[in-house]
């Protein structure tokens, strides 16, 4: 599975712990880091530019799953859910995460990287997080009793996701042009881009950056 991971200003200073606890997952899986990484000089994201690029890649095809987040985990879902394409689930444990990945099985998550993480045992949390919620059985329902009423709400809700939003090629023509123009910009997000399946979508989004 391809999985980027997007962190905003806010909580750059827990990337690092983000995609340490993914990386612990194993083989099986690919991590792009493309937000805040808390190097020096790096541009500042919020959960405006960060929930437009989790749809942006998503909608794109250039990954399977985002991980983000920002300080309570509410801004960047509810930036996330504006766009078509996506389901965001808000984990703050692994019950969370398991439940998720059975009931919803949706393509990105929140985090609440300051709220509530704590001094000792936040790394601890985001392990489990992950193992619970990147497991075989992604999607199969729970209790197992409902998988077959689980699945099909899943798949109306999906399409309900692209009839109620315009399509993003049409979001980016109307958006605010600073936050799309800090989002292509920020650093390796645009080659990133470039490694897209070929897609309308994608010519577009390419045409943006001269």
């Amino acid at each position: 599975m391809k999985i980027a991971v997007i962190i905003e200003g806010s909580t750059k200073h827990r990337n690092g712990e983000v995609v340490k606890a993914l990386e612990a997952l194993g083989q099986g899986h690919e991590i792009y880091n493309l937000g805040m990484k808390n190097v020096e000089g790096e541009p500042d994201l919020t959960y405006m530019e960060t929930g437009f690029m989790t749809a942006l890649i998503l909608n794109l095809k250039a990954v399977d799953f985002v991980v983000g987040g920002c300080g309570t985990g509410q801004g960047y879902i509810n930036a996330v859910l504006q766009f078509p394409g996506t389901a965001c689930g808000l984990l703050v444990d692994s019950v969370d995460s398991f439940l998720f990945s059975q009931v919803n099985a949706g393509n990105c998550i929140s985090l609440s990287l300051n709220k509530g993480y704590g001094n000792l045992g936040g790394d601890l949390n985001l392990r489990y997080i992950f193992q619970n919620l990147f497991n075989d059985t992604y999607g199969q329902g729970y209790p197992p009793a409902r998988k077959d009423i689980q699945m099909g709400a899943r798949k109306r809700l999906a399409q309900l996701s692209l009839d109620a939003h315009k399509s993003m090629r049409e979001i980016i023509a109307c958006m605010d042009k600073q936050s799309v123009s800090r989002a292509l910009s920020f650093p390796g997000v645009f080659d990133f881009i470039k490694t897209a399946p070929p897609s309308e979508l994608k010519d577009y989004v390419l045409s943006l950056v001269k």
